[in-house]
């Protein structure tokens, strides 16, 4: 019987960002300044895995500030808080860490300035996101949600004049390409943030994507089914007509996906470890023969700061 060969060809970059990784330190190295337990609410990251190891050294994740015993720490997760939650923490005196992704931080700025210059805000995003429902708690006066070129046409705005839009962090240039297009036709005189601005990790792993789907004939994502970014990245894939599938993990690979196939493309969600990525090639091992290449595409140099107790904390630790 002959061995099935496969090449597997990996998107880079893929996986974690600065924003990912900056959050999940601030959990750890906040279990080891205060000691567990933790409180984090919502999911720092939208990855059961990495959720499951920080519960594992002591985080608790919770949804409300209800949950969160008096006194406790308490951090923030990466998607962003309302001004509402921010407010309660500081009525309830609770020790407060915050973890929200300094370009979704960016975002909130951008729209409160917009709000401070009488403007209305179009936010550009997902209706029942975590960082979405964020937004719109830190804009004062409220946003306009548009998800798509057919909600610009209902948008009712009191001066055209004055109206400004920001988008969701992990939905990326060409996510918001046809959106942004409609708003301007519409509105002439709306003004957003500069292509600079929109996140760099999600456009570095979209076009990661769409280079490798040349090479493939069929492409699996590691992440979350809770994950946009994850989402959106298999959505490309089945768009340039390559099936695609979101896993969790090794677990729910479907060895019938590779019959009469031979070049695989993997890559990662924002919020997926490595180790998943290896543990997906790994198992496809047990199907076959398997050569790895890595796709040439962009190097991600960027680290985000670490909040300053914390980063107090770790020069005081490595002195």
């Amino acid at each position: 019987m002959t061995t099935k060969q496969f090449t597997i060809f990996l998107a880079k970059p893929r996986g974690f960002c600065a924003g990912v990784v900056r959050a999940i330190e601030i959990v750890e190295r906040a279990l080891d300044r205060f000691g567990a337990p933790i409180y984090v609410r919502h999911e720092i990251v939208h990855n059961k895995h990495v959720v499951d190891s920080l519960r594992a050294k002591g985080a608790v994740f919770v949804e409300t500030l209800d949950e969160v015993p008096e006194g406790a720490v308490t951090i923030f997760s990466a998607h962003g808080v309302a001004q509402a939650v921010v407010d309660e923490a500081h009525r309830r005196g609770l020790p407060v860490i915050d973890a929200t992704c300094p370009l979704v931080s960016k975002v909130h700025k951008e729209g409160q300035n917009h709000a401070r210059n009488e403007r209305e805000v179009v936010l550009i995003g997902h209706e029942g996101h975590p960082e979405v429902e964020g937004t719109q708690g830190q804009i004062p006066g409220g946003v306009h949600l548009v998800s798509n070129v057919a909600d610009v046409q209902t948008l009712k705005i009191r001066d055209p004049s004055r109206l400004a839009y920001v988008t969701q962090t992990t939905l990326s240039v060409d996510d918001t390409r046809d959106i942004i297009s409609a708003l301007k036709a519409r509105f002439p005189a709306v003004v957003g943030p500069d292509v600079k601005d929109i996140c760099y990790a999600t456009q570095n792993r979209q076009q990661a994507v769409r280079k490798m789907a040349a090479a493939v004939e069929l492409i699996l994502v590691v992440g979350a089914p809770n994950s946009s970014n994850s989402n959106r990245l298999r959505e490309i894939g089945t768009q340039v007509g390559i099936p695609s599938y979101l896993i969790s993990d090794s677990t729910e690979i479907d060895p019938a996906w590779f019959a009469g196939t031979n070049r695989i493309g993997l890559t990662a969600g924002a919020s997926a470890p490595e180790r998943l990525v290896q543990e997906v090639i790994d198992h496809i091992r047990t199907l076959g023969e398997v050569s790895v290449r890595e796709i040439e595409g962009a190097e991600e140099t960027v680290r985000f700061k670490l909040p300053r107790e914390l980063d107090a904390a770790a020069k005081q630790a490595s002195a």
